[in-house]
């Protein structure tokens, strides 16, 4: 977004979403990350301003509240802390439905972004972390549901599933901040983060907005060895 200040221009982006995690301060962490990775996806790698959006559910106890929400919180401030920003405010709300999320904000001057259009033939596509988060986080879920978990019992152990879960949790809560300093060190032409729509919903979004015709090839996905079994 241009500024009224001449080469100057505010990249801003707000994001959020529900629980996937048991651990409400991997919550925090996860949505800090998920929100500062569209910053990321541009090129940009320091955030200027964070404000943090909390819905707090009105189905939680009063002691669990109580537990929960600071713990939420601290989760979102440690990693916002580890991205070299701070959280300046937000928004807290009674709600239905736990939400967490948040408005990240930096002010750039042009050679400190990267705008995701300019993809040319030969260009290399890079996944920064592996695929399979969302299918062993719902596999950890359908544990608890004796009737779904007895279809995936003959194709992945618990432990595998739990080993899992861990490993996306650990993936969902790392920055990709370092992926937007290699992205200007590299000449890269564009980017995207890959979340709720999936690596072909991304992608397409991606091939649509390029200045020039180009076909993206996937030929070949990185993913959680664990949930490998479960893809097909």
């Amino acid at each position: 977004m241009p500024t009224r200040h001449e080469g100057i221009s505010l990249i801003q982006t707000t994001d959020f979403f529900y629980p996937l995690v048991e651990d409400p301060y991997d919550q925090g962490r996860i949505a800090c990350a998920n929100v500062l990775s569209d910053l990321y996806a541009m090129g940009v790698a320091d955030c200027d301003n964070l404000l943090m959006l909390l819905g707090i559910s009105t189905d939680l106890s009063k002691p669990e509240r109580d537990v929960v929400t600071p713990l939420v919180m601290e989760g979102f401030r440690d990693c916002a802390e580890e991205a070299g920003t701070s959280v300046n405010g937000g928004q807290s709300v009674m709600n239905p439905w736990f939400i967490i999320g948040g408005v990240a904000s930096s002010v750039c001057r042009k050679n400190e972004y990267i705008m995701p259009y300019s993809a040319v033939s030969g260009d290399v596509l890079v996944l920064t972390k592996p695929l399979g988060t969302q299918i062993a986080v719902n596999a950890h879920q359908w544990m608890e549901k004796p009737e779904t978990y007895e279809k995936l019992s003959g194709v992945i152990t618990k432990e595998e599933i739990k080993k899992a879960y861990n490993c996306a949790s650990a993936s969902m809560s790392r920055l990709n901040r370092t992926g937007a300093r290699l992205m200007h060190k590299h000449g890269a032409h564009g980017a995207t983060d890959v979340t709720g729509f999936g690596l072909l919903g991304h992608a397409r979004n991606l091939a649509q907005c390029q200045k020039e015709p180009v076909d993206f090839v996937i030929h070949s996905l990185p993913s959680k060895i664990e949930t490998r079994c479960l893809f097909v």
